[in-house]
């Protein structure tokens, strides 16, 4: 696969912010089909380490889709040549439990640029209002090129 320059560099920052509600909660469970109790019963959540129902992961790691569309947008208004689409997340850990009434910020920092592939790595987390960290992890960024 032929290169594409990315026009981004190695440090830039995107954030984006969101306290999740219950009603965030309940619909990512509709939307994913996950119905774990530890997800929806407050009864049930109740008796777990937790003390109460948990965000899924998942829904906590899809506000990083956000800061990497920042990132996208930013090198397509730069003037990149290539369609930026994620390759994939790696190393993904969730480090601490997220509840209703989170304030989460999720932040994306660039820490490789691969033009010649077309490509960024970048460190990825989540963290709550309390300054701990939720989730950390990596993405990787690929520009396509449409067809000639």
């Amino acid at each position: 696969m032929t290169g594409c320059p990315t026009f981004l560099s190695v440090g830039e920052r995107a954030e984006f912010g969101r306290t999740l509600s219950a009603a965030d909660i309940a619909a990512f469970a509709e939307l994913s089909g996950d119905h774990d109790p530890v997800h929806v019963d407050a009864a049930f959540a109740s008796r777990t380490a937790f003390g109460r129902i948990i965000a899924h992961g998942a829904l906590v790691m899809g506000l990083l889709s956000t800061t990497a569309s920042m990132m996208s947008r930013r090198s397509v208004e730069r003037g990149s040549p290539g369609t930026p689409v994620s390759a994939g997340y790696d190393r993904i850990r969730f480090t601490r439990p997220v509840f209703a009434g989170d304030a989460l910020t999720a932040r994306y920092v660039i820490e490789e640029v691969d033009d010649a592939r077309g490509r960024t790595r970048s460190r990825v987390e989540v963290v709550n209002g309390a300054g701990e960290t939720c989730l950390v992890g990596t993405h990787i960024l690929a520009w396509v090129r449409a067809p000639a």
